[in-house]
């Protein structure tokens, strides 16, 4: 011990030492704490073997082993010796040598198992300067060559600490389901830990997550999600279970192996209470469980006939005894690990098929129209391993209607290979069997197999791929909705937004450039009234000055379109050049009936409501779009077959992020849009409106602390997305100054005193020209220093002398000599140039389509073969594309159809497919009349 203490001394910080005693002393407290960690200590080491074992299966990194044998080493020492130094944990900097940042993650991780009570100050080669026990943590940031993408910023000393532990590594699971390195999966866990949201990490903490994309963010932060339930759902089956006493190690051993609900689901599946227990709980309660292990065991000592009562069920006469046995060892081969893992890997090398029939109960007395419906899986076949997931969800769709019969085929083979490997290997006897027990082993694996393992295996098989095809199918919706989102805005023109009707007739909504009602009506254009309704709108159209009409897809539109598209073609309108787009209305009439709605236009009745809507689509999709729930917007497939709270999680993500990277001006947005920016909520956005009519417009980002409710946090989280127009805020102070100057002489103090207070909040609050950038409060101070180096000024924002003097540093020095100089991340200063050379009021989706504008109508009969026409895609889903073709009824370019040398290589795409809004080039294939369906190819997109 002698020679440990004296080790120890050496790897001790000497500015620790020599500052011990200033510590104050409290005898009483010491000793309560050394002894509790004296307990927590001897309760660790107890577990250190198994410690030891996850470290071997998490990390092939050899160099992290001994690391976490240095940690345990201290460990033992500095538990009864100095509780005083291990208050001080906390304060033990963040600041590390990041040679190898992986390696670094993943000793924190092992060590995360049973967190080490030492002080973590164990490598011998720190200097004593690195630590500084009595200042806050350092935020520094230090970079050296790292291949994984310079991970920086207080990350050093994190350690993982899930509040539930499992026999797995959360980071090593999270990286495998994810195939995201392990690295950015340990830095995801600890961003999503301390709240931060996607929008923000994906923009200003991309050196910690190797640029992954918001999709990717979203995928690992719903797995993180479900291995936390499964880990909750563990330890609320082992409390029970114990309280139950039927916990036993083994048992505990299984449970915390479990990574789904499923395993989770298999291994206490026995242990629930029920009214009867399975077989082998039955014959257990007899007392067959020795009869089973002997067989295993000793077979030798092994007789039967011993536990035969001829008054009991279940042990009157030898056979029933055999099938008692039977069931025991079966359930013992199907709960055990290795077995399963022998069965599932034998199943991927082997042709496991998926099937369904037409059930026959449908067939006689289903609804004809439904089953026709399925008429593809009424004999459908195919392979788990290249199955889509479109036809996943129809199966199950067909099969939840009663309509189809759905199996898992797995070949016979598999369990003949299976049965001789148990027997032959896994489970194969320590002694001679006589024949008759060798028997009954063999049947109680096929029994095990038929009537255990394979149902197993098909509700895993089932279960992933149906949530597979669910997850798909939610992250489909959410790209379909970010590029309806993104749609861009047709701004500077009045428009006229047409609901199309029959009876009630046609609702009709003037807007001005700036989203304001002009003029609502209603227009009978479909009962014989046409002609005399068409002067109307004729002078309506020429009043306002108004050429564009946007006529929302509901019932009546194609009537609708004829009719406009009747007198544009016989210029009625002129001298207006009139031109019309349809827009999807999926969403309109509910939101014309909601809160949001009467809140906005209180005086309109909701018919006219919904007609406003459809003209502010075209206006601005974003600002338009977020006031309807998003799964109303019809841009999904089976979206009603899928998880509701996956699919409302991740399309109110998607929203958040597309308000947020297009950024709000705050002293003009509403407040359905403001509730949408990361970091805000309905709360924190209802105040941000209170606190501006109150005080005024906010004149810089520094005065969001002001709002109530706005802490450092959210203020981190949303300033970056809150944008500042400099020109409006400048003419708003020296109006106040003006304004002020003239009133010096009214006597009413109050009116007086609430001048006086807007007057010193602009006097005291400067504009700052950064705030209408994307640029980050916290990268203030680098813009700044960047600015002095390139000679700029910060009111020069936006103009193309700023660009040449940008383009002139970079140049000469590289981005990344740049950033070092700067003592910056190359992504926070690349950050920084798109935010000083963008022009003011730059809008990121201009570098999406418009809507498509036209001025006259094909018919669904006019269409034939080998027609080449222009479309705009309405919904892309894993099988094809449907695009609006002008004809009432979308058309399907089959995925076969979209290959990479049709697709733009202008734009970017964030994968193969297209998206809702683009418009593109086709040609007719195919047009079946009867059953509505036209079929296109690709030519290209526009």
């Amino acid at each position: 011990s002698s020679e440990s203490e004296e080790e120890e001394e050496e790897w001790e910080p000497k500015s620790k030492i020599a500052r011990r005693p200033r510590l104050p002393v409290k005898t009483e407290v010491k000793t309560k704490k050394a002894a509790a960690l004296r307990s927590t200590v001897a309760r660790k080491m107890v577990k250190k073997v198994a410690i030891k074992e996850e470290m071997d299966v998490s990390l092939p990194i050899a160099p992290v082993e001994d690391n976490k044998m240095q940690l345990l080493k201290p460990k033992e020492k500095n538990a009864g010796t100095k509780p005083k130094s291990l208050n001080r944990t906390p304060e033990v900097p963040k600041k590390m040598e990041i040679n190898s940042f992986q390696g670094r993650n993943q000793s924190s991780l092992v060590s995360d198992e049973k967190p080490s009570t030492s002080v973590p100050v164990v490598k011998q080669e720190k200097c004593e300067e690195e630590f500084a026990f009595d200042e806050p943590p350092s935020k520094k940031i230090k970079l050296n060559a790292c291949p994984e993408g310079k991970p920086v910023k207080n990350m050093g000393g994190k350690k993982i600490k899930e509040e539930f532990e499992m026999n797995w590594d959360i980071v090593q699971a999270l990286s495998e389901i994810t195939n995201v390195e392990p690295w950015v999966c340990a830095n995801l866990i600890w961003l999503f830990q301390e709240e931060n949201t996607i929008p923000f990490i994906a923009r200003y903490r991309k050196e910690l997550i190797n640029n992954l994309e918001a999709d990717a963010l979203r995928e690992v932060q719903h797995a993180l999600e479900e291995l936390r339930t499964v880990a909750k759902k563990t330890h609320t089956m082992i409390q029970k279970l114990k309280k139950e006493g039927k916990l036993s190690s083994c048992l505990l051993k299984g449970l915390l192996n479990c990574r789904t609900l499923e395993e989770l689901d298999h291994v206490s599946a026995p242990y629930k209470t029920g009214s009867k227990g399975t077989k082998a709980q039955r014959a257990k309660q007899l007392g067959l469980e020795p009869a089973a292990l002997s067989l295993l065991q000793n077979p030798v000592e092994l007789n039967l006939f011993s536990y035969i009562r001829p008054n009991t069920k279940g042990l009157a006469n030898i056979q029933e005894v055999e099938a008692g046995v039977q069931h025991i060892l079966a359930d013992i081969f199907a709960k055990d690990k290795d077995t399963l893992d022998f069965i599932r890997k034998l199943c991927q090398q082997r042709y496991i098929s998926i099937q369904s029939t037409l059930a026959k109960v449908s067939s006689k007395n289903g609804n004809e129209k439904d089953i026709d419906k399925f008429q593809l899986y009424h004999e459908f076949s195919c392979n788990i391993k290249n199955i889509q997931h479109h036809q996943i969800l129809a199966i199950n769709r067909g099969e939840n209607l009663k309509i189809l019969t759905v199996k898992v085929n797995i070949p016979d083979g598999v369990k003949n290979e299976f049965c001789w490997w148990c027997v032959n290997e896994r489970w194969r006897p320590k002694q001679f069997l006589k024949p008759e027990f060798m028997r009954l082993l063999r049947s109680s694996v096929e029994d095990a197999y038929k009537r255990l393992i394979y149902p197993l295996l098909c509700r895993e098989f089932r279960s992933k791929l149906t949530s597979d095809a669910e997850k798909e199918s939610v992250m489909m919706f959410g790209r379909n909705l970010r590029q309806l989102l993104l749609t861009s805005p047709v701004r500077g023109r009045a428009l006229m937004g047409v609901d199309p009707g029959y009876k009630h007739g046609c609702k009709l909504a003037i807007i001005s450039p700036t989203s304001q009602i002009l003029h609502t009506d209603v227009v009978y254009l479909h009962s014989g009234q046409g002609f005399r309704e068409a002067e109307k709108i004729k002078r309506l159209l020429l009043q306002y000055n108004c050429s564009t009409v946007v006529i929302g897809n509901g019932t009546a539109c194609r009537e609708t379109e004829a009719y406009f598209a009747d007198l544009i073609m016989k210029k009625y309108f002129a001298p207006l050049d009139v031109v019309y787009c349809i827009v999807s209305e999926a969403g309109a009439s509910i939101y014309s009936v909601s809160p949001e709605a009467s809140k906005e236009m209180p005086d309109l009745d909701p018919n006219l409501r919904s007609a406003v809507s459809i003209a502010r689509r075209v206006q601005d999709p974003l600002a338009e779009l977020v006031k309807i729930e998003p799964k109303h917007i019809g841009v999904g497939m089976y979206q009603h077959d899928v998880s509701q709270t996956l699919l409302k999680a991740t399309l109110d993500s998607v929203v958040e992020e597309c308000v947020s990277f297009v950024g709000v001006d705050i002293n003009i947005c509403s407040e359905i849009l403001l509730r949408h920016i990361a970091g805000l909520n309905t709360n924190r956005a209802k105040n941000i409106i209170e606190w501006r009519e109150k005080n005024g417009p906010f004149i810089n980002r520094e005065q969001l602390k002001e709002v109530k409710g706005l802490g450092p946090k959210t203020f981190q989280q949303c300033a970056g997305f809150i944008r500042f127009n400099q020109e409006y805020i400048k003419t708003f102070c020296s109006n106040k100054k003006n304004e002020l100057g003239s009133r010096a002489l009214l006597t009413k103090a109050g009116a007086l005193g609430k001048k006086k207070s807007k007057l010193t909040s602009c006097a005291s609050q400067q504009p700052n020209p950064l705030d209408q950038t994307c640029i980050h409060p916290e990268s203030y101070s680098i813009a700044m220093r960047f600015l002095s180096l390139i000679g700029g000024n910060a009111n020069d924002i936006g103009k193309s002398d700023m660009q040449q003097k940008v383009d002139v540093v970079i140049q000469k020095e590289g981005l990344e000599g740049t950033a070092k100089r700067l003592n910056t991340t190359v992504h926070t200063l690349q950050l920084i140039i798109d935010g000083l050379t963008q022009p003011e009021g730059y809008d990121i989706r201009t570098d999406f389509d418009k809507p498509d504008f036209k001025r006259s109508i094909v018919c669904f009969e006019d269409l034939s073969v080998g027609a080449v026409l222009t479309g705009k895609v309405e919904n892309a889903t894993p099988f094809g594309v449907f695009v609006d073709i002008g004809v009432g009824k979308a058309g399907l370019i089959p995925v076969r159809n979209i290959t990479e040398a049709k697709l733009s290589k202008v734009k970017k795409r964030r994968s193969l497919g297209l998206g809702p809004g683009e418009r593109v080039e086709v040609k007719v294939l195919n047009v079946d009349i009867p059953r509505l369906r036209i079929t296109l190819d690709l030519i290209r997109v526009l």
